[in-house]
This record gives C-alpha cells, structure tokens and sequence, in this order.
C-alpha cells in the first residue's frame, strides 16, 4: 500500500540527512517529490536516488536551488513549481542550521543566521502555500523542530530559539487552518545520526547516550517514518502536536 500515492510534496533542506531521507521514502511510498536545498551537485545526486526508488512513471522527481530565509527567492520557487503542479500537497519545513557557542561569545551574525535558515524560512514557506492548501481545503504541513527546542541546551541559545519558535509557530496556524482541512504538526527528533552529530567527540556522545532511555541515537528512517504518518490520510484529525522522536529522551 503507498499512503502517499499522487501526493505532491515539498521537503525544504532535502538534500541530505533527514530533509533526504524523507524524500526518498515519500518517493517509494508513491509520492511526486520536490526538493529546495543549496548545494548543486547533492541536489543531483538525491534525483538520482530518486529515480532508483520510484513506484510509477507517472512520479515527478524535481528539485531548486533555494535560499529558504530569503523570502523573495522562496516566492518565486514556489510559484515556479505550482506553475508545474497547481498544488503542492504536503510541505516539510526541514532546512535547519547550527553555529554553537555560548551566548557571551555569539556574535550577532551567528544568531540572525540560524534564526533566518530555521525560523523564518518557515515563515516564509508558509505564507507562500497557505492560500493553494486553504483553497483546496487539504494540505499537511509538517515542521521539523529538534528536542532542543523543548529543553533547551547550553551553547545553543540561538538554535534553541528557532526550534521552540517553530513549535510556537506551528500551533498557532494549525488553529488558523483547522477549519479549512490543512492539518500543521511538529516532529522533534532527538540526537539523529548524521553529519550534524558526526562532529561529536567520544565523551560527547557518551554523555548524551546517556540520558536516552533506549541508549542509542536515531536513524534519518526513524524521523522519515514519522513524517509519513503525519503526510498521509492517518493523521487526517491530527493538528498541532508535537512528535517526539527521540528513544525516549524527553518524557
């Protein structure tokens, strides 16, 4: 059974890590895949390993180089891809950023960075697609926060703050657009293996495996699984939750 036959979807930072692994498993359950990232060559790549999964030949497979925290370039690449499609079904807000360091020593620069590639990219994403899926009166809109975003972390103060915006963001549209069928949730996912946390010392990961209960790190297909329940018609009465995906870290 493909729980997302037909659907047209949208997964900003699809390029690598979790953004990649939820195109691809939108793409084998059946679904037309759309990709915004930054980087030329790993866009190409995921096209290709798109075309390794796909179900049918009717699937489209398309992808655009895209600053997501500027909001100008997002306009036009949505509009750009609804020219070819209409509508855009499901939209996957997961381009993310990290510049650690502890408040006293983070520079203006680092802050506006994080908080423009996280936060207002939702924003901007968003405002673009919420008159097609009001009108349609269908759409799932899905935020990829962090657990960080729920607990906070010493040196990521401004990582902290886009997350948990992104949460707060996400519950006040889902009230907004609960009457019109378009469904807006968070996936939270605890520490996931890849790039991001393949920096992490020995002692780093250690500390951290230990404060979750299943005592390992996620996998990307841990998070993707997550975000093809809340794409598909089995989430149709969920709307703005919180998914915790993280073994059990935060209870």
């Amino acid at each position: 059974m493909q729980l997302l036959k037909n659907k047209k979807t949208l997964i900003t930072g699809g390029t690598a890590g979790i953004g990649k692994e939820i195109a691809l498993s939108y793409a084998k359950q059946g679904a037309h895949v759309a990709i915004f990232g930054t980087n030329a060559q790993r866009a190409a790549e995921v096209l290709c390993e798109l075309e390794s999964v796909r179900c049918s030949p009717e699937q489209q497979f398309v992808s655009a180089l895209v600053n997501v925290a500027d909001k100008k370039s997002v306009e036009e690449a949505i509009q750009n891809l609804l020219s070819q499609w209409t509508t855009i079904d499901v939209l996957v807000n997961n381009a993310g950023i990290t510049r650690d360091n502890l408040l006293m020593k983070m520079t203006e620069e680092h802050w506006d960075e994080v908080l423009d590639t996280n936060l207002k990219s939702v924003f901007n994403t968003c405002q673009s697609l919420v008159r097609v899926m009001m009108k349609a009166r269908n759409g799932k809109i899905i935020n990829v926060s962090s657990v960080i975003g729920l607990t906070g972390n010493a040196g990521q103060a401004n990582y902290a703050a886009s997350k948990s915006g992104m949460i707060g963001f996400t519950k006040a549209l889902a009230k907004e657009l609960a009457t019109r069928n378009v469904c807006v949730n968070c996936i939270a996912p605890g520490f996931i293996k890849t790039k991001m946390t393949d920096v992490l010392s020995d002692s780093q990961r250690e500390g951290i495996l230990g404060q979750i209960p299943m005592g390992r790190m996620g996998n990307p297909e841990d998070i993707a699984n997550a975000a093809i329940f809340l794409a598909s018609s089995l989430s149709d009465y969920v709307t703005g939750q919180v998914l915790t995906v993280d073994g059990g870290m935060v209870m």
